[in-house]
């Protein structure tokens, strides 16, 4: 198609040389649309910029001839003169490229039209049919190239102001080139103050624990040539101080060649979530009446000192301290009277002791308190008898003065225990001890550690003989559907069916099994024997069911597990699809990159993954995220509260929204009344396992009921077939 050339030239021998310089191009076709003064060239770019039929200015519509692609204009006509006349015609149609036909005793004028928006100027002595073609073809190609790099940038603009995320980029030598809105919302810098300034400047992020300054990462992004991102817990100090925690990535800009001209960052706000993340942690990890450490924290905090004590060769001591008579008092002045004197008994023990030690609620009237360093026993003794000095003055509770006494057992290590769980059992008697001896005093551990000792070593010798002797048993408990009652899954529970002792619950001797390593080979048997049962009942003409088995950390270490699982799976022709590995949030916590390794190769086999007793450990959501898994179980200890407890209620909430929002299945444990049920499917929770729902049986039990569970489902199907027909 040809294009249009708007001639503005009141000479006419002028204007027929432009004619047959035009007429003669070879390669680029142009119709001429002559007129004579300026006001006649601006009526019709008038036209041009409103057409009548509403098209955008410039657009050709179908039949119609074309728009005008370029101007040429000579700048002295009868009703204007000079620069004056330049500046008419480019006010009418900017869009429009112009190209200045000129004298050569006037070329001062075309060159500041030139400045002021003439693509060109050419001499009215050099029109020829080559020269005019070229410069007009020339001019209308870098027009329509300007334009269409404008609206490039115009919509890389648009893009980058739209998108939620914080956006800003450096030249090579780090000063700022640029900022998305919301940019400059969180540094508090608008584009064109920040604009040649240093991106240290700008971009001010310090650690939120240290205080100290980060390195930025659009420095490392040039200086290494690769994408990069913030080191952990970075806070964005705005420019007028305010402090927003924030997440990044950093990538270099290279030019055509692969030279590193810049940096562009991404970043947003995550104040929110990490609040929310430290929230549930901080829920998980205290005591929601005292806001004291609770067992997880305590725990979490005696191996960390058991670890640093074992290396430095130091003592450690425990005070295991149960409050006397709190019953009495609970039941005659009410729960609320009680709550508000453990709230009191917490603030003065905290007063207590040293900074670097733990005051812990255990639950009920019961409280640890964990010394982290001790010279000799002795001073364990003297900071007993500060508590029990400290409580000898009394409580003000709902204007009632309440004295309260403690009964305190005392432990060491390494002298009374090499470990929590012994440390702990030994206090625990140790204040029993005190209690016999009047209470209100305290009692150092004595003799018993012997009798105990005695007795894992009889329950370890019994383990051995029981892996031999086939003394195990499995029996299964159903997981249902919240909002169908369907039988989803059946979890694997370990019995030892002891000679003498009769069925022992695992909680008596899966410890002394995780101390000796007996677990690995009685794992192993519990997962060929749930795996042969699943494949049993397929075989029987039910449908294939999910089973679930409970995996230790030991296990998951084991030289040989991954191998063993794909053996178990081949041996007993059971379907990897249909099998999933439970593990708690602390094991997997306690190796993440190994565990991490050896969940994947069983996600590569088609074995899903469950996360056991949620809510109770303390992982992060950025460390979820580089897991494969599957299920969520939310740790009966909070559903078991939830009706009384707003803080346990707010994070079964929380775990099952957030397994919503990952894609996760959440499966709350513990339900054991119709209230916490009902809780359960208001909030929308898929599925349940508790006593409520269906209590652990023996692989012949469950068979039957789940052969009873088809027998309804096809009932009910043929009843509904029965009444559409």
């Amino acid at each position: 198609m040809p294009h249009r050339i708007l001639l503005v030239q009141n000479d006419p021998s002028d204007a027929d040389a432009i004619h047959k310089a035009l007429a003669q191009s070879a390669d680029v076709k142009f119709e001429i649309e002559w007129v004579k003064r300026c006001s006649e060239a601006i009526d019709r770019l008038a036209e041009e910029n409103d057409p009548a039929d509403g098209s955008r200015p410039g657009a050709t519509q179908p039949g119609e001839s074309p728009r005008i692609s370029a101007i040429l204009v000579d700048l002295f006509l009868p009703d204007s003169s000079g620069i004056e006349t330049f500046h008419r015609i480019f006010h009418a149609a900017p869009q429009i490229p112009i190209l200045v036909l000129i004298s050569p005793a006037q070329e001062s004028v075309a060159k500041t039209a030139v400045q002021f928006g003439a693509q060109d100027y050419l001499l009215k002595s050099r029109i020829d049919s080559y020269l005019l073609p070229k410069s007009i073809a020339n001019m209308i190609e870098r027009a329509l190239n300007a334009e269409a790099l404008f609206e490039e940038k115009e919509r890389a603009q648009v893009t980058l102001n739209s998108i939620g995320d914080a956006v800003m980029s450096t030249d090579a030598a780090g000063r700022v080139t640029f900022l998305n809105g919301v940019a400059e919302r969180l540094t508090g810098w608008s584009l064109q103050e920040a604009a040649g300034r240093a991106v240290h400047e700008v971009f001010h992020i310090i650690d939120a624990i240290s205080r100290e300054p980060v390195n930025n990462p659009m420095d490392t992004a040039i200086a290494e040539n690769k994408i990069v991102g913030l080191t952990p817990n970075c806070m964005l100090v705005r420019r007028d101080g305010v402090e927003s925690a924030i997440e990044d990535s950093a990538a270099p800009i290279h030019d055509r060649h692969g030279v590193v001209t810049g940096a562009v960052m991404v970043f947003h706000d995550v104040s929110s979530a990490r609040a929310m993340s430290q929230r549930m942690s901080h829920l998980a990890q205290h005591d929601s009446l005292t806001e004291l450490p609770n067992r997880i924290l305590l725990n979490d905090r005696l191996q960390q000192g058991l670890a640093a004590a074992q290396r430095r060769q130091q003592r450690l001591a425990l005070l295991f301290l149960d409050m006397d008579r709190f019953k009495t008092i609970n039941d005659s002045m009410g729960h609320a009277a009680g709550d508000r004197l453990l709230q009191s008994a917490a603030q003065r023990l905290t007063s207590c002791v040293r900074a670097s030690d733990t005051v812990s609620r255990q639950g009920g009237d019961e409280f640890v308190v964990l010394l982290s360093e001790v010279g000799e026993p002795q001073d364990a003794a003297v900071c007993a008898e500060k508590i029990l000095a400290a409580f000898a003055e009394p409580h003000e509770v709902e204007h009632t003065a309440l004295y309260v006494t403690f009964s305190i057992g005392i432990v060491t290590y390494p002298e009374d225990g090499l470990d929590a769980a012994t440390l702990l059992q030994n206090a625990d008697l140790a204040m029993y001890q005190a209690k016999s001896h009047g209470r209100n005093c305290y009692q150092f551990f004595a003799a018993g550690m012997n009798v105990a000792a005695l007795q894992r070593q009889s329950v370890e010798s019994a383990l051995r003989q029981a892996i031999d002797r086939e003394e195990f048993v499995l029996h299964f408990q159903p997981k249902r559907d919240l909002s169908t009652g369907a039988i989803t899954s059946l979890e694997s529970l370990l019995r030892w069916n002891d000679p003498a002792r009769g069925m022992v619950p695992p909680a008596q001797f899966m410890a002394v099994a995780e101390e000796s390593g007996l677990i690995v080979p009685i794992g192993r048997w519990v997962l060929r024997e749930a795996c042969r049962q699943g494949a049993a009942w397929r075989d029987a003409g039910l449908s294939p069911i999910f089973v679930a088995v409970n995996v230790s950390a030991v296990e998951l270490r084991s030289k040989n597990f991954i191998a063993g699982v794909r053996t178990i799976l081949k041996e007993t022709g059971f379907d990897p699809k249909c099998l999933e590995i439970e593990l708690t949030e602390t094991y997997l916590m306690r190796d993440p990159q190994s565990t991490a390794t050896v969940l994947e190769a069983l996600k590569m086999m088609g074995v899903g993954i469950a996360l056991d007793d949620f809510g109770t450990g303390y992982s992060s959501l950025s460390y979820m995220r580089r897991f494969p898994v599957d299920t969520l179980k939310i740790d009966e200890s909070f559903v078991r509260n939830l009706i009384s407890d707003s803080d346990d209620a707010g994070i079964v909430v929380a775990v099952i929204n957030m397994g919503k929002s990952m894609h996760m299945r959440v499966v709350a444990e513990g339900v054991e009344t119709a209230t916490q049920l009902a809780f359960l499917q208001e909030q929308g929770c898929p599925e349940g396992q508790g006593y409520f729902l269906g209590r652990p049986a023996p692989a012949q039990e469950i068979g039957l009921l789940l052969s009873a569970t088809a027998a309804v489902v096809a009932a009910n199907a043929w009843d509904h077939a029965r009444r559409a027909n």
